[in-house]
C-alpha cells in the first residue's frame, strides 16, 4: 500500500487579492475552488489547479491578512515545483517573468531536468520543470483561460523540496510508511560542504511523484510567514485505502488527525519526524461535487457540513476583491 504522488500543497498568503493576480494572469492557473479554511472559517482559502482541479494539480493558500514575513529554515518545504511540457516551455516563461517583473533564476539543471526558479511577490520559492516526454504519473489538462499557450501552460504539482535537520529521519517515514525509494541525488545549491539532495519517487514515478530531501544542519527552524508552505498532501488512490492508512501511520508510532472529511476530498494528518506537516488525501470527490465544472471557483463555496453557517461565516469573511 503506497501513496501514488502528490495531491496537493498548502500554503500562506497574506494578500488573496495579490495571491490570486499571480496564480490566476501570471501564472495562467485555473482558481477551481474558492472556500473557507474549514479549521478557521474566517480566512478565505484558494485552490488553483488545472482546467478541470484533477488530483496532483492544485496549488492552494490560507487567506491570512496580518502574516509576517518568512524566516527560511530547516523543518520547511522549501519549494513547490510546477510541471510544464517542454525545455522550449521554460524559455516561454522566462520571457514571460521578465517582461512582467517576476523575480527569477535562469534555467539550470536539477536532477537531471531542465528548471527554472521563480518567486513571486511575497517570496513563495517555486520552481517550473520540464517533463520533455518523460514517463510517470500523468500530467493533468491544460487551462488556457488566461491566454497561456497550451503548450506551454502548466500542467501539475512536480517535486518538492523537503529542508530538514537530518535527512535519513525524513527518508525513512517517506519509505517504510508511505512507500518511496531513493532514486538519485544531486549536488546542494547551498554548497559542496553540504550532503547532495536525495531524490525520492513513489508509484509511477516522474515529476509529479517526486520529493526531494535537503540536509541543512546548520539552520534554525523556519519561521513561516507569508510564502511559506504550511502542508504537502500525498495522494490515495481510492477510500478502501484510506480507511487503513491512519492504522498503518500510527503503528509506527506517528500521532494522526485521524480520518477527516474535507468534503472535496478525505485526508489525515501527521507530523512526519523532522516535523513537516504530511497529508493523505484521497483522490475522489473532486471540486466539481458542488459546482458546475464551467464555473469551479466564482462563489463561495462551502461544504455540506458548513453551509448551514453561511451567512455567519459570511458575516465574519473581509470583502475579497477578486475577478476570474
Amino acid at each position: 500500500m503506497n501513496v501514488t504522488g502528490i495531491h496537493h500543497v498548502s500554503a500562506i498568503t497574506g494578500s488573496a487579492e495579490k495571491n490570486h493576480h499571480f496564480f490566476t494572469k501570471v501564472l495562467g492557473m485555473r482558481l477551481v475552488k474558492r472556500t473557507v479554511n474549514q479549521d478557521d472559517t474566517s480566512s478565505y482559502h484558494l485552490f488553483y489547479a488545472d482546467a478541470v482541479g484533477s488530483p496532483g494539480t492544485d496549488m492552494t493558500y490560507f487567506d491570512i491578512p496580518m502574516a509576517g514575513r518568512t524566516y527560511p529554515g530547516v523543518s520547511s518545504i522549501s519549494n513547490t515545483a510546477f510541471r510544464v511540457p517542454t525545455t522550449d516551455s521554460l524559455h516561454y516563461w522566462k520571457n514571460r517573468f521578465e517582461e512582467l517583473g517576476v523575480k527569477h533564476d535562469e534555467i539550470e539543471k536539477r536532477a537531471d531536468r531542465d528548471t527554472l526558479y521563480f518567486e513571486d511577490e511575497e517570496g513563495s520559492r517555486l520552481m517550473l520543470v520540464a517533463d520533455n516526454g518523460e514517463e510517470g504519473v500523468a500530467p493533468g489538462v491544460p487551462w488556457t483561460g488566461a491566454g497561456i499557450p497550451e503548450e506551454h501552460a502548466i500542467v501539475g504539482l512536480g517535486p518538492v523540496t523537503l529542508t530538514v535537520r537530518r535527512a535519513q529521519k525524513t527518508i525513512d517515514v517517506l519509505e517504510k510508511i508511505l512507500g518511496f525509494k531513493k532514486i538519485g541525488e544531486y549536488p546542494n545549491r547551498a554548497g559542496a560542504e553540504f550532503p547532495a539532495i536525495q531524490v525520492m519517487s513513489v508509484a509511477e514515478g516522474g515529476t509529479g511523484a517526486e520529493v526531494h530531501i535537503e540536509e541543512r544542519p546548520d539552520l534554525p527552524p523556519e519561521r513561516p510567514g507569508r510564502g511559506s508552505v504550511h502542508h504537502v498532501a500525498f495522494r490515495i488512490p481510492t477510500y478502501e485505502e484510506y480507511e487503513k492508512w491512519d492504522e498503518r501511520i500510527r503503528s509506527f508510532g506517528f500521532i494522526t488527525s485521524g480520518e477527516v472529511d474535507r468534503f472535496y476530498f478525505r485526508s489525515i494528518y501527521f507530523r512526519e519526524s523532522n516535523g513537516i506537516l504530511f497529508e493523505l488525501a484521497t483522490d475522489a470527490p473532486g471540486f466539481a461535487t458542488d459546482e458546475d465544472m464551467e464555473h469551479l471557483g466564482e462563489g463561495l463555496a462551502l461544504p455540506p457540513f458548513l453551509e448551514p453557517r453561511r451567512e455567519q461565516i459570511e458575516a465574519r469573511l473581509r470583502p475579497l476583491e477578486i475577478k476570474q
